[in-house]
């Protein structure tokens, strides 16, 4: 049960700038693996530019080694959600929607984002799911600022869900059982932040407050997921495709401050 006057730790405003360069690694990252990204390209040779674009710019891959992960980020394609491992055996095609999770570690800080791009042409629905998980992020975002709660965020992302689903006119469904976190010099910091519920619960975002933000949406409304046998890949139970996008933000007293831009 959360402790009614708990509050998310607050990063100084020097830790937020490091935390940023972190974060700029990543989203350069990100952008590299999308260039990259054509049919017949395998996701470890995605897995490969995003590794080498971290180290080039003196920091580590997050990724690599965390928890025995094998790669430096999180590939995972079509109706795979979220945890897929870079494999030379997973060749994308022709309207894959692919989802790239990245971490980098720059002097002691974190930063960790997420993309959905398709491959070449992606099938109409499929594009309307992928946009309308870009604008949930960005519109759910809005909630982390100083004096709310942890669930106001939650909140937020639940019903600019809904309303990406008007939007767009689609069905989503909302992954149960993963979310986002706090982050800092650890990837994965207290406290859980689920992508859906009640306002006004939880610790309070405080300035300099940082939290990964990171809906993960199902097309036609599906919500279970199985992990496979390699007890990382999150697949939906029913075959769907899935969309993940994720910024790391802090709380400040001019607004969130994204910490990945890219």
């Amino acid at each position: 049960m959360f402790r009614r006057r708990k509050a998310i730790p607050a990063k100084t405003p020097g830790e937020l700038d490091a935390m940023e360069a972190a974060g700029r690694i990543v989203g350069q990252a990100l952008l590299a693996v999308r260039e990259a990204a054509s049919v017949g390209t395998t996701t470890a040779d995605l897995d490969a530019v995003a590794e080498e674009v971290i180290r080039s710019h003196g920091a580590v891959p997050t990724f690599l080694g965390y928890g025995g992960f094998p790669a430096s980020i999180c590939s995972s394609v079509n109706d795979v959600v979220v945890h897929g491992i870079p494999s030379a055996d997973t060749v994308l095609r022709d309207g894959d929607l692919v989802s790239i999770d990245c971490g980098a570690t720059l002097d002691g800080w974190v930063g960790d984002s997420a993309i959905s791009f398709g491959v070449g042409e992606l099938d109409p629905a499929v594009d309307k799911l992928n946009r309308a998980t870009e604008q949930v992020l960005y519109d759910g975002l809005g909630a982390m600022v100083p004096g709310n709660r942890l669930t106001d965020v939650s909140h937020a992302l639940e019903k600019a869900t809904r309303k990406a689903e008007a939007d767009f006119g689609i069905k989503l469904g909302i992954l149960a059982g993963y979310g986002g976190h706090g982050i800092g010099s650890e990837m994965h910091e207290d406290p859980y932040l689920a992508n859906e519920g009640r306002p006004g619960k939880g610790p309070v975002i405080q300035e300099g407050s940082v939290m990964a933000i990171e809906p993960m949406l199902i097309l036609g409304g599906e919500t279970e997921s199985t992990v496979l046998d390699d007890d990382w890949t999150v697949v939906t139970d029913d075959g769907s495709p899935a969309a993940h996008w994720e910024h790391t933000v802090a709380a400040t007293a001019d607004g969130p401050r994204i910490l990945t831009p890219r």
